[in-house]
């Protein structure tokens, strides 16, 4: 099918292997970075696409690190930041405003800085800051494109720094599994089973479940790539957190618009035996209510192929809804005129 894509989204999406491969590549040399003894907690500085990666990190290292991992998506540093932290300031344009500010106020604080950034003002910073900078490729034109790129650097350093063993051996099982993904998924086309889930996701409002750390960043990333590829509302939500709370509104009173609704369930392989349980519960709560409950299951060995996997498989299933409406996945306008707005334009 004739497919509208001006930016290059599915050729962006099919060399994903090759750009967690080049990440790893890239910075395992990185030189500048604290020692070990020096860092008692980790911080990742990032917006969307850029905030994302910081997501695939605490979600894979933080069950291993010594040290905690704290997550800041907003202009505000944490008080707790200091001397021995360690933090990472991530924007793939360099120019994000919340970033610069929160990371600003990082190294104000005597904070160890790494900036993870193509250039801009953060780049700039991190020169007046003499912060190791880990390049992001400009020649990526959106950042929920440059997953990869900005991700896998920042497990690198901790790798190198001795806080987080055997993160090259991740890289490369994850990257393997991608490849194997790539080859069901981009060689097959429309016919993918990729395109078969946004076929049977359709016009409906995606409801988004994953278990556990992996599986609540998967949902989180289908959801965001919904958003932003296919224009679509999305929502997400995680086992076993949602069996307190958002099973109680898949009740009858659920019935008049689900219809409207289909439910994606994100499985791996490091649920909890209680959370597989919890999936099934809900599979029988919702079935009955919402257009379509689908289930998609991570390959790959360990926890980091598997969190990619789902994510490679949510990134084209976006992209093909995107193509099925006749939508073109690159362009964001709507985040662009919020931008604009705010810089008074």
């Amino acid at each position: 099918m004739p497919v509208l894509d001006s930016v290059g989204m599915f050729a962006l999406a099919e060399t994903f292997p090759e750009q967690v491969q080049a990440a790893f590549r890239r910075t395992s040399s990185v030189s500048g970075l604290p020692a070990r003894e020096e860092i008692e907690n980790v911080v990742v500085i990032g917006m969307g696409g850029s905030g994302m990666a910081g997501e695939v990190l605490a979600a894979v290292a933080s069950p291993l690190l010594a040290v905690p991992v704290t997550l800041v998506n907003g202009y505000e540093c944490p008080n707790f930041v200091g001397e021995s932290s360690l933090v990472f300031a991530v924007s793939a344009s360099g120019g994000t405003e919340e970033t610069i500010e929160a990371a600003s106020d990082a190294a104000l604080a005597g904070a160890k800085m790494v900036v993870v950034a193509s250039g801009g003002e953060l780049a700039q910073l991190a020169e007046s800051w003499r912060a190791p900078l880990l390049p992001v490729p400009a020649d990526i034109p959106q950042p929920r494109a440059a997953l990869g790129a900005m991700a896998v650097p920042m497990l690198v350093a901790l790798w190198r720094m001795g806080l987080l063993a055997a993160a090259d051996q991740w890289i490369e099982r994850a990257v393997d599994q991608l490849l194997r993904r790539r080859d069901e998924l981009a060689t097959a086309g429309d016919e993918s089973t990729a395109a078969q889930v946004a076929s049977r996701i359709g016009t409906t409002v995606p409801v988004i479940h994953g278990g556990g750390p992996v599986g609540s960043v998967a949902a989180k990333r289908w959801r965001t790539q919904v958003n932003e590829n296919a224009k679509r509302l999305a929502f997400s939500s995680a086992q076993p957190e949602l069996c307190h709370n958002e099973v109680c509104g898949w009740t009858d009173g659920a019935k008049e618009i689900g219809e409207l609704l289909s439910v994606v369930m994100l499985r791996h392989d490091g649920e909890h035996p209680q959370v597989g349980r919890r999936f099934e519960i809900a599979a029988l709560l919702v079935e009955p209510i919402v257009a379509d409950v689908i289930e998609v299951r991570a390959q790959g060995e360990g926890e980091l192929a598997q969190l990619l996997d789902l994510i490679y498989f949510g990134d084209y299933v976006s992209l093909w809804m995107a193509a099925q409406a006749g939508i073109d996945p690159g362009p964001v306008d709507l985040l662009t005129s919020i931008k604009r707005q705010l810089a008074g334009g």
